[in-house]
């Protein structure tokens, strides 16, 4: 009788097992997310699953220039499952100034908080605001906490439509060290740092937006860039620095998190001329920091 209820024992506790290793594997569907916010994500290294709104809706111009809204007008969000049950989400949402409180409002309804709030650009007309938020729980209430907060901002944008210049992406990948990608036109490279970043204690992937983001946008000069560097605090100067000796604008200096370890630093900028001119004063800037990027594609551009 022992011998029996030993080996009942050992079948239950290896069904366990079995269940919580294919649990484990097995991917997470994120369907849901998807119907509630009315978008098609994609799941990116890290188990993330992002889903990305270019503002299409904003007709934002600086100076001549007409913004191309996956050059520096994107909403996104990134989900990650959570151990203790649970996902976190975090990103930011790309705002007009008169839909910022009202935003603000919903998500924290919604038991969502905001970690930030300012400019990425300057000098760009309308004046767009950028939110960035956090929220820990279960995906459906903080996926319908997200669509009630973008039907304030928009609405579920439509795919922008390509722009008809293009540049020469090899020669920008060859100066930069880094795979890119396309983007409605615009190329698009995300640099992972190579060292775990927390918030709250949980590890954000480079997908949730610890990837400085280099983005590219023909003009009829050549190219206009922008993006923002993900820094430690120690290398915030000789990034700007750098910057600065090839002519290249800060825009803005400023945290997207809170309670985050190390501390990060976010430095957005803005240039506009020839493509490898601007390629190479990034590339400069990149050299620069304290820990080298990894030299592989990785797609998560913002």
């Amino acid at each position: 009788m022992k011998i029996f209820v030993f080996n009942i024992l050992w079948i239950i506790l290896g069904v366990a097992s079995l269940n919580s290793l294919l649990a484990h594997q097995s991917p997470k569907s994120w369907e849901h997310v998807e119907e509630i916010l009315g978008a098609k994500g994609a799941v990116q290294p890290g188990e993330v699953f992002k889903i990305a709104q270019p503002r299409s809706d904003l007709n934002v111009t600086r100076g001549t220039l007409r913004v191309a809204p996956t050059l520096a007008l994107t909403s996104w969000m990134a989900f990650k499952e959570v151990e203790g049950g649970g996902v976190v989400v975090h990103g930011d949402l790309c705002l007009r100034e008169e839909e910022v409180n009202p935003v603000i409002s919903r998500l924290m309804q919604g038991g969502i908080e905001t970690t930030a709030l300012h400019n990425h650009i300057s000098s760009e007309q309308p004046r767009v605001m950028f939110l960035h938020f956090w929220g820990h729980g279960e995906a459906k209430p903080l996926a319908e906490t997200l669509r009630a907060a973008l039907e304030l901002a928009g609405g579920i944008q439509s795919p922008p439509k390509p722009l008809g210049e293009t540049l020469d992406q090899e020669e920008l990948e060859r100066i930069l060290g880094q795979k890119g990608k396309l983007a409605a036109g615009v190329v698009q490279f995300g640099i992972p740092r190579p060292f775990p970043i927390r918030m709250h204690g949980i590890i954000l992937p480079p997908a949730m937006g610890m990837a400085t983001a280099i983005n590219f946008q023909p003009t009829a000069a050549g190219a206009a860039t922008t993006g923002d560097f993900v820094l430690r605090e120690e290398e915030l100067a000789p990034v700007l620095e750098t910057l600065r000796a090839h002519h290249i604008e800060i825009t803005a200096v400023h945290n997207h998190m809170l309670n985050d370890d190390p501390r990060m630093v976010f430095v957005h900028f803005w240039g506009e001329g020839k493509p490898g001119e601007l390629a190479r004063g990034l590339r400069a800037a990149l050299d620069t920091l304290t820990t080298a990027p990894r030299a592989e594609a990785t797609g998560v551009g913002r």
